[in-house]
């Protein structure tokens, strides 16, 4: 049995979604590079199937399997059915609420899985965009994330980044607010690399720290791009360093910043295993 990746998930970079109805692939994504693994029960499977995914993912995490599982919204007729099944599951790492649209979709479902449960608030339309910060508040969000796909066919809005620049920074902002770790982005569409490159390094500009994939194959590229590089860790430990060696004496009115931007580098790239020049 495959088990839950090593990066804690405030910092996990790649988010891989995998069809809550494929029980035989779940040993296989919980082995990829994915930093965190999430069992899809609500988009990837049909109505006619919920039940059955709900109780084939429930049995892999009882036998051992961690992951987290995105959930019904709260106002489906499957929420409660998942909320009560799920509850209590030791190896379940968290549930991501989908098509989370207020405050009170997070409260409830914090309350229906015991209270202890972190809950990544899906957020995928107009509304939810507009309420982003009273959900980055409530009691037991851990992180917001974007489901775009749903969020342009709410809107009409393109897909280029001009375009989605407004509701990425609303989700920042947002979590900053609520004391929440970055956001995670949604999924690139696409084969190719560089274009996945793109629009990664584009979510890191605006703030977002993680990304949704539906192939295992965009991890790499995920976790390369959202993650410090050489050349920024060995700025970090030289500034550390330097600042160390000078007694920690504030010189002028950047080395405050600098030092919060040195401190979280380092923190990264210790967790991510990347080493200086």
């Amino acid at each position: 049995m495959a088990v839950a990746k090593k990066i804690p998930a405030d910092i996990s970079r790649s988010w891989l979604l995998v069809n809550g109805n494929k029980p035989e692939i779940f040993d296989k994504a919980a082995a990829s590079r994915a930093d965190q693994i999430i069992l899809d029960i609500e988009d990837a499977v049909d109505p006619k199937d919920k039940v059955k995914a709900l109780e084939q993912v429930a049995q892999w995490l009882e036998a051992g399997g961690k992951a987290w599982v995105r959930i019904n919204d709260r106002l489906t007729p499957f929420w409660a059915a998942d909320c009560a099944r799920l509850k209590g599951i030791k190896n379940l790492q968290g549930v991501m609420l989908a098509k989370t649209e207020d405050a009170s979709h997070v409260e409830d479902t914090n309350l229906a899985l015991g209270g202890n449960v972190p809950i990544i608030a899906l957020v995928e339309s107009a509304l939810g965009i507009e309420e982003a910060r009273n959900i980055a508040c409530a009691k037991g969000a851990f992180r917001l994330a974007f489901g775009s796909g749903d969020y342009r066919r709410d809107t009409g809005t393109a897909a280029d980044n001009m375009a989605m620049l407004y509701p990425r920074s609303r989700l920042v902002v947002a979590s900053r607010i609520g004391g929440l770790p970055g956001p995670i982005d949604g999924p690139t569409i696409t084969t190719s690399h560089p274009q996945l490159r793109e629009g990664s390094e584009h979510a890191v500009i605006l703030g977002l720290t993680g990304k949704l994939s539906v192939d295992p194959s965009q991890i790499p590229v995920i976790n390369e791009t959202i993650c410090p590089n050489q050349a920024d860790v060995t700025w970090a430990r030289d500034f550390m360093n330097d600042f160390e060696a000078g007694g920690r004496v504030i010189r002028d009115g950047s080395d405050l910043p600098r030092l919060a931007r040195a401190e979280k580098i380092d923190k990264l790239a210790k967790a991510f295993g990347i080493e200086p020049f």
